[in-house]
């Protein structure tokens, strides 16, 4: 049973992103996009091959799914994001976060039609980077979570 309290509220956040200029088809340009920029970056190129070898088409729908989830509500992606980036640490710096956010920038304003979808990708994108960089690493000074 649906409930109605949740499908107004999805409703209202698909609109509003609509009206800046997201929707599923533009998450999809984006993510693609994007990953093209990842796949032919030198820093962090290298670091998402190994992480995901010949399995970029899974990789794509479910980073579509993710960003549908976090920019539309939709509630289409089930993931652990954490667990996922954990098991890759060793070859994840702090630094890569920032690389990564700059990229992510840019290919939101190669792509989006308002500065507004670029400013609500990037609010969601930074507490992504923000909320990983402190499971990964910790606070400075108190150590680095374990997970096992």
């Amino acid at each position: 049973m649906t409930n109605p309290r949740i499908s107004a509220a999805r409703l209202d956040v698909q609109s509003k992103a609509k009206a800046i200029g997201i929707d599923e088809a533009y998450i999809s340009v984006l993510v693609d996009r994007f990953y093209g920029h990842i796949r032919n970056h030198a820093e962090l190129g290298p670091i998402f091959q190994q992480a995901i070898g010949e399995n970029w088409d899974v990789h794509l729908t479910r980073m579509k799914a993710f960003w549908s989830s976090v920019a539309l509500n939709s509630g289409v992606y089930s993931g652990k994001p954490v667990p996922a980036h954990y098991k890759h640490k060793t070859m994840i710096e702090p630094a890569h976060f920032e690389t990564w956010l700059a990229l992510f920038r840019q290919t939101l304003e190669e792509t989006a039609e308002t500065k507004e979808a670029v400013d609500y990708f990037m609010l969601r994108a930074n507490r992504i980077a923000k909320s990983l960089q402190l499971a990964l690493f910790g606070m400075p000074g108190l150590g680095a979570p374990q997970y096992g």
